[in-house]
């Protein structure tokens, strides 16, 4: 069993560029912060794993690892690796990091997200997030690759199953509202009108086929980090503070899925029963079977994807509130909204928080973990003792879900 210890999430409003920041900087500030907040010291640490996407593209930095030693030289011999998934590079250094505590190599470890995606203009940042799509092969016809992209998704099941944008609309309106009560969130002071969420062009207008302004993720700097730790290491930790070993949120299970570069690849293998993704399905199944759970009713909350409008309205289904074809159902009947019966996305997701891609899935996982020990502030899910997160990399290409409890 892997504990959580504690972390610390940066301010995604922040533009680290005018505040004469370089990535190594967000780096320490994370680090820092985070062995603060989890009443850690940097000996207690065993090893490092850093989540991250396109340093080298926004940056021109990469070796991220050996950001921990500059940051403290007390992390000097401690080993250390970097971890790329696109927007699931997070997930896949949390993934590395149990496999080790798991395997009794380390009793304790760093994972530590982050992404720079500010200090550059907005279509050089759009051509650097093209990476995690084929290189040549896909979307070449577009400035805007995931836009195009989940607008795609949109299309082909539209074809099959039909879609409304005021369902797409009202998953943007229910992210951006839950956004205001996290003191974290980018668009935490953003002002809308009605006009904002419907098919205004003015106050809304098309990015790329069906996917509007209000329907996106934000490009944003930011970071995340979690310890990690064994059992035993986390017994001794509960011990020294006073507390139980109950009282510590652990994640009961995971599912980790894998499927072909291209978009078009995946979606020439969607099944008879309608999933469009059965792999995406898979990982949420695979990570509540290890939990020891049923069915998605079974958790408290969900922190899922949402890149775009599309792409949580996917989930919906994959994550099995809903059959194939009938996400519009957990919309308009306020399942997923705040004080429904299972919420999605507390802290305002990837619309509404932000997404500075290699810290999303850590971020993720130190929500559900601050859900499960009641330490959400404005935006806790009341009773919360399970939650499920649902992290993707480029079109599905990775797909990561844990389960976090207490």
């Amino acid at each position: 069993m892997v504990y959580v210890l504690g972390g610390w999430q940066s301010d995604f409003s922040r533009n680290w560029a005018r505040e004469g920041m370089e990535i190594a900087d967000g780096f320490a500030e994370a680090l820092n912060h985070g062995l603060e907040a989890a009443q850690l010291d940097p000996t207690e640490i065993e090893v490092g794993h850093v989540g991250n996407f396109v340093g080298e593209l926004f940056c021109g930095q990469g070796m991220m690892g050996g950001l921990f030693a500059q940051t403290d030289r007390r992390f000097d011999g401690m080993p250390t690796a970097r971890h790329e998934a696109a927007c699931a590079s997070g997930s896949l250094a949390i993934m590395a990091a149990m496999a080790e505590i798991e395997a009794g190599r380390y009793d304790t470890a760093c994972v530590l997200g982050l992404e720079m995606m500010r200090n550059v203009p907005g279509q050089v940042a759009a051509e650097h997030l093209g990476a995690a799509a084929w290189a040549g092969h896909e979307f070449t016809d577009t400035p805007f690759v995931w836009p195009r992209a989940f607008s795609d998704i949109g299309d082909v099941y539209q074809e099959r199953f039909g879609l409304k944008h005021e369902h797409l609309a009202r998953i943007a309106e229910i992210n951006f509202d839950n956004a205001k009560r996290n003191p974290n969130a980018q668009t935490r002071k953003w002002q809308f009108t009605p006009a904002s969420f419907t098919q205004d062009d003015e106050a809304n207008p098309v990015i790329e086929g069906n996917i509007r302004r209000q329907d996106c993720g934000q490009v944003t700097d930011g970071s995340a980090v979690v310890f990690l730790a064994s059992e035993r290491a986390a017994a001794d930790y509960a011990r020294k503070r006073g507390l139980s070993l109950e009282q510590l949120p652990r994640i009961k299970g995971w599912g980790h899925t894998g499927a072909p570069l291209s978009l078009r690849s995946k979606l020439e293998v969607m099944d008879d029963a309608g999933w469009m993704f059965p792999h995406v399905k898979k990982a949420g199944e695979d990570a509540r079977h290890r939990a020891g759970l049923g069915d998605v009713w079974d958790v408290d909350a969900v922190e899922t994807h949402d890149c775009f409008t599309t792409t949580e309205y996917m989930a919906i289904e994959h994550l099995g509130l809903t059959a194939a074809g009938e996400a519009w159902k957990a919309v308009e009947d306020g399942t997923i909204a705040a004080g429904g019966a299972l919420p999605f996305n507390p802290s305002g997701g990837l619309i509404g928080l932000g997404h500075p891609v290699g810290a999303t899935g850590v971020r993720m996982v130190l929500d559900a973990a601050k859900q499960v020990s009641g330490m959400a502030g404005d935006y806790q899910v009341e009773g919360a003792k399970n939650v499920q997160t649902l992290n993707i990399g480029g079109s599905t290409t990775t797909t990561v879900s844990f389960v976090v409890g207490t």
